[in-house]
């Protein structure tokens, strides 16, 4: 049987004073909570800070983003084994926005996702759609290839440990979500991907919805057999919201 994950993705957004707030609010929240794992991702600047605000907490650290490289002449970036230092357990890679504004390939993504294995942390593999792919009738297409990528270099077994984001890119931060039963269709659809090499695997792997989660719609896309938790953007800087998502779950 499947943890159901749910993870907060805060973005560019955060102060010590408002991370402070959010922390309090969610720790002392969270013990209303059972039967599901949870996760914070911080910006890079606030990963130490928020590690000493989740002390004893069952809430996890994740990571926005992280470098291919694991040391070297690299300005700006940041490694896996850095992170780690940190008590880090995930960390996002091919987010919507990492591909769409930095212009990150599938390559890339799957760099980054090695160097999270390397280290022992949890990658969180972000696929999904454009608006114009579905009106195209392309979603499958465009959300196996982002996963074969991985497959193909990694293979299968890396996946084993990992988790899967599906984030349709037209439902990001528009307020547009998914219906249950289109993001039922994808992550069904993933995990019949996934069976194809280890039924085993398949089973397991967590497929997480990222596409404008919130309270109102949190129980009924949770309801579904194939979503086992969500990538919470906007909400996730609310506590009372983050934590009424975590209760459906």
């Amino acid at each position: 049987m499947r943890r159901t994950l749910i993870a907060g993705n805060w973005k560019l957004n955060g102060s010590k004073d408002s991370i402070t707030k959010l922390v309090s609010e969610l720790t002392t929240g969270i013990s209303a909570v059972s039967n599901v794992d949870v996760a914070v991702c911080s910006p890079y600047i606030y990963v130490p800070f928020t590690e000493s605000l989740l002390t004893d907490s069952p809430i996890s650290l994740g990571a926005q983003d992280v470098s291919m490289h694991a040391s070297g002449a690299y300005t700006g970036e940041v490694a896996a084994v850095m992170l780690k230092e940190f008590s880090c357990k995930y960390c996002l890679v091919g987010h919507s926005e990492r591909r769409a504004i930095h212009g990150e390939s599938d390559d890339i993504v799957v760099s980054k996702f090695k160097a999270l294995k390397v280290e022992g942390l949890v990658p969180v593999l972000c696929v999904g759609e454009s608006l114009e792919d579905r009106d195209q009738g392309i979603t499958m297409s465009v959300v196996e290839k982002q996963v074969m990528a991985v497959i193909n270099e990694c293979g299968i077994d890396a996946i084993d440990g990992s988790v899967i984001a599906y984030e349709p890119v037209w439902a990001i931060g528009t307020g547009r979500t998914a219906s249950p039963e289109q993001a039922q269709e994808v992550h069904a659809g993933i995990r019949a991907l996934l069976e194809r090499f280890n039924k085993d695997i398949a089973v397991k792997t967590q497929i997480l919805y990222g596409g404008s989660m919130n309270p109102a719609n949190a129980s009924a896309l949770l309801a579904m057999q194939d979503i086992d938790g969500g990538l919470i953007g906007g909400a996730s800087l609310k506590a009372d919201d983050f934590l009424a998502i975590c209760q459906a779950a």
